[in-house]
């Protein structure tokens, strides 16, 4: 029965052109439930199904940390979610919140008491990609892959259309259920500080601005025909400010460390948004080779022959990659950002770097979340393995952008300093640009 009205809880907010939505990548040349992922998770239950590895179980969080270790994800990346958002929702309120763990490639949630471990990955090829693990020990260890009930979400309009992820921010109440009737935001490095961490909880300081995080409206008492008509008090963003000890607003026993940190959540928004940028770029990429080599055939010309419709499709595609890699339009922090946790010593450790130790993942957290404006999923194979009609342009802009001579208003952010810099970084670290 729970899984039934979680589903349809789902559905509910899953949007009318679902169905439109799922069929296009569900057909050639994507196919999306019909292919094989490549990706690490996928990887892993491979290796969980020959024998050649096994999860260590632990009473406390099952599979979890085993888990995380075999995928490599730092526990450090926790951010808690309170908001009744996910596959568990019975399961989760201001007092239970849902741990999410993250890497470059693989986002991981546990719930306390949970019935499974929801995962998914970012496939180089099919995009969002989504398993669960039964959180029991008599039950054989065996990563499932999920396909049309994690789409019902992840499918649709909050993930442009294809299989993707999502950090939501909303205006939840004590129980930890959205009020949809207040609106809700999809956040990305493009969003107002202040409407980002909605049913979340954030530890780390931010100086002057203020989020929705760290609270939830509480309702007055009231009984008999006027509870429906109650309205929720406000959100407190003075109470949910700059907390460092999360231990006072909920008990952190239970989790693998007592943070939610404020730069693991910046660094996760800019993720998921990057990832879902690759994605529709790969589907983009790989729908126009295949529609071009119809053309071609029906036309007998070459192979290789683009037309104007190709190059235009390949063009339009490469250039949201460029401008999201490159940050155009990140929202200016009015203050800084400082986590309280390990995770920015972590991230920063991961490089590569180049001759003067500097990396993509070097944070500014003044004006900025990175010193260097250029995402570190460049080097992902999310973005490697982008079709060649997309790849080679996106390289022979990023080309152009980062010379000195470029003067693109819309690249105005990026100071000559930060042009040189990026483009030096990429040239030691293998990416090259010609």
């Amino acid at each position: 029965m729970k899984k039934t009205l979680a589903l349809l809880f789902l559905c509910l907010l899953a949007p009318a052109t679902l169905v439109t939505a799922q069929t296009k990548y569900e057909n050639a040349p994507i196919s999306y439930s019909e292919s094989e992922p490549t990706d690490k998770v996928f990887q892993l239950s491979k290796a969980l199904a020959d024998g050649s590895k096994e999860l260590v179980w632990d009473q406390q969080h099952g599979y979890l940390k085993s888990l995380l270790n075999n995928l490599e994800i730092p526990e450090s990346s926790q951010g808690l979610v309170f908001s009744k958002t996910s596959l568990q929702v019975s399961r989760i309120d201001p007092a239970h919140p849902r741990a999410i763990y993250f890497n470059d490639d693989v986002y991981v949630g546990w719930v306390q008491n949970g019935g499974v471990i929801e995962i998914s990955a970012a496939d180089p090829k099919l995009g969002g990609t989504f398993y669960s693990i039964k959180q029991d020990q008599a039950a054989k260890q065996k990563i499932v892959r999920e396909t049309s009930r994690c789409l019902q979400c992840h499918g649709s309009s909050h993930t442009r259309g294809r299989p993707g992820h999502i950090v939501r921010s909303v205006f939840p109440n004590e129980t930890g259920m959205p009020e949809y009737s207040l609106g809700t935001h999809l956040i990305s490095p493009l969003s107002k500080f202040e409407n980002r961490f909605g049913g979340w909880f954030v530890s780390g300081t931010h100086g002057d601005l203020r989020h929705l995080g760290n609270s939830w409206m509480q309702k007055p008492a009231k009984t008999g025909y006027q509870r429906f008509n109650r309205q929720p008090q406000e959100l407190d963003r003075e109470k949910g400010a700059n907390q460092t000890d999360l231990a006072k607003l909920l008990n952190v026993k239970p989790y693998l460390v007592p943070t939610s940190d404020i730069v693991a959540q910046l660094v996760l928004q800019h993720q998921v948004h990057m990832h879902n940028i690759l994605t529709e770029a790969n589907y983009a990429g790989q729908q126009t080779m295949y529609d071009a080599a119809a053309m071609n055939k029906i036309f007998k010309r070459g192979v290789d022959f683009e037309s104007d419709s190709t190059r235009r499709r390949f063009d339009s595609a490469s250039k949201k990659v460029v401008r999201a890699l490159l940050f155009c339009d990140e929202v200016e922090l009015a203050s800084p950002i400082k986590g309280d946790g390990d995770f920015a010593e972590h991230f920063e450790s991961l490089g590569p770097f180049d001759s003067d130790q500097r990396s993509l993942r070097q944070f500014d957290l003044t004006k900025r979340i990175f010193r260097f404006p250029c995402s570190f999923l460049i080097y992902s194979d999310a973005f490697k393995s982008l079709p060649d009609g997309v790849l080679t342009r996106v390289y022979a802009e990023l080309n152009e952008i980062l010379s000195d001579e470029n003067k693109d208003e819309e690249f105005a952010h990026l100071s000559g300093q930060d042009r040189t810099a990026i483009r030096e970084i990429l040239s030691q670290t293998g990416v090259k640009l010609k």
